[in-house]
């Protein structure tokens, strides 16, 4: 090969260098000038998602273009402001939050629902649960829900309280009977009494009643009656009774319990006794004398007019009512208060009395009637009231009803 051979050999191949220094030198700028202006042309947006907030550059046209490009997945209960079609502005805010299906259970019925929102009243109020004031909510109806994404509603009901006698309309939402009472901050004693068990459900319309039963005890000094004892005394006519010994009440000590119930005594016991003052009994002597009048005073001249008869001196005076009577009256024995036996002796002069007015076994003078003996009692016979014996009804009837004086001698 020739020198002019290798020379023009040499030059071509520096020129083919030169070639691919030039053209690789053009692709290069070309791709820088590329990416400068694909780096120009982004534009700076700021990324909400859920809590955290991105500063970012993106090419992309749309807001669901650059959601996509972060790897975003976009359902159809999340939240995205401004909408996905949004086209992309240099400065443009935008927001995503992440929906979530919370559970709702009222009573035995769940319902599930998309939200994005965290607070529980705000959830309730897009779901369409209505409350009211004595509903219970967990969580509160102020507070962001956690991590199990629950929420409880017991719907409240009302039932009738009536707690020592007091009675109460209430709303509750427990669900038994010592549930209620624990809300309710109601305390049972050691004796007070439930009208239904401690785990029996309540439902709308129950009635819990607390029985206050109280046990206290009581000590009492009380009198005691004396006894009344009765002996015959010969000397005191028949009929007749005469205190020997006034009678006096003795005092007792008794210890009770007694137990109420919201208040009122329902029970009381006899624990003890004890004797502080005996009794002293009262003695009375009854009289068993029978008087017997003499069989010699005259019949009663019953025709007599008052005065007729001279008055003994001496004695207490004053005027009765008087009236007559025989021993065959309709109902009568014959046989006086003081055992006088009228039918065998009819002509004995025997009067009726009051033994308030005029003690019986008296002697008396009565006007018209002469003396006689206070030996008998009647019925209608009271106050100053007096009822002559006679021997015949014809007698009784001639006699009447009148008033005369009478001297009560001894």
């Amino acid at each position: 090969m020739t020198l002019s051979t290798m020379k023009n050999l040499f030059s071509m191949s520096l020129r083919s260098k030169q070639i691919v220094i030039v053209t690789f030198t053009f692709a290069l700028f070309v791709s820088i000038m590329s990416l400068v202006l694909y780096e120009i042309s982004k534009k700076s947006v700021t990324l909400k998602v859920n809590d955290e907030q991105i500063e970012l550059k993106t090419s992309a046209h749309t807001v669901g273009q650059l959601l996509s490009s972060e790897d975003i997945e976009v359902s159809e209960h999340d939240l995205v402001t401004p909408s996905v079609n949004t086209p992309i502005e240099e400065g443009l805010s935008i927001r995503w939050e992440q929906a979530k299906q919370v559970e709702i259970q009222t009573g035995k019925d769940t319902e599930k629902i998309w939200t994005t929102d965290q607070n529980v009243g705000v959830i309730l109020a897009e779901a369409g649960i209505e409350l009211t004031e004595h509903d219970e909510v967990t969580p509160n109806l102020n507070e962001n829900l956690g991590e199990d994404l629950h929420i409880n509603i017991q719907k409240a009901f009302q039932l009738t309280l009536i707690n020592g006698g007091n009675e109460k309309q209430m709303w509750s939402t427990s669900t038994t009977v010592a549930d209620f009472l624990r809300k309710e901050n109601i305390r049972l004693n050691e004796h007070d009494k439930l009208n239904l068990e401690a785990e029996e459900f309540v439902k709308p319309g129950s009635i819990i009643e607390v029985v206050r039963v109280e046990k206290v005890t009581d000590v009492v000094e009380e009198p005691t009656n004396f006894a009344v004892v009765t002996k015959s005394d010969a000397k005191l006519l028949k009929g007749r009774e005469k205190v020997v010994q006034e009678g006096k009440k003795g005092s007792v000590e008794r210890k009770f319990e007694i137990v109420k119930e919201n208040g009122k005594e329902v029970s009381r016991t006899l624990l003890s006794e004890r004797v502080i003052e005996e009794p002293q009994k009262k003695i009375v002597a009854v009289g068993s004398k029978v008087v017997v009048a003499s069989a010699s005073i005259k019949k009663p001249n019953v025709a007599v007019s008052r005065g007729s008869s001279a008055a003994p001196s001496g004695g207490k005076e004053f005027y009765v009512t008087a009236t007559a009577y025989t021993a065959h009256c309709n109902g009568c024995t014959g046989k006086t208060a003081t055992g006088i036996d009228l039918r065998a002796n009819p002509d004995l002069k025997v009067i009726a009395v009051d033994p308030s007015v005029i003690p019986l076994g008296s002697k008396v003078w009565v006007e018209g009637y002469g003396y006689a003996i206070a030996g008998d009692t009647g019925g209608a016979i009271k106050g100053k009231k007096i009822d002559l014996h006679v021997p015949t009804k014809a007698a009784a009837y001639n006699f009447g009803r009148r008033t005369v004086k009478i001297k009560v001698i001894d």
